[in-house]
C-alpha cells in the first residue's frame, strides 16, 4: 500500500495530519496521536458517508 498522509495545514509540518499506511491509521500529532485499524477507519468513513457522523 502506497502511504498517504494529509495534514491540516500544508504550511508547517506541526499541524496534526492524517497518515494511512500498511499499518493502519494515524491522526494528530506528535505524542497526541491516536491509531486505528483499517477496519476502524473504514467504520469511521462509512459513518461519515451515511450521514451518522456531520461537521459541528
Amino acid at each position: 500500500m502506497t502511504k498517504i498522509k494529509v495534514t491540516l495545514c500544508p504550511n508547517c509540518g506541526e499541524c496534526p495530519s492524517v497518515e494511512i499506511g500498511d499499518e493502519g491509521v494515524s491522526i494528530g500529532e506528535a505524542q497526541n496521536t491516536v491509531r486505528l485499524s483499517h477496519a476502524e477507519w473504514n467504520d469511521l468513513v462509512t459513518r461519515i458517508r451515511s450521514g451518522e457522523l456531520k461537521e459541528v
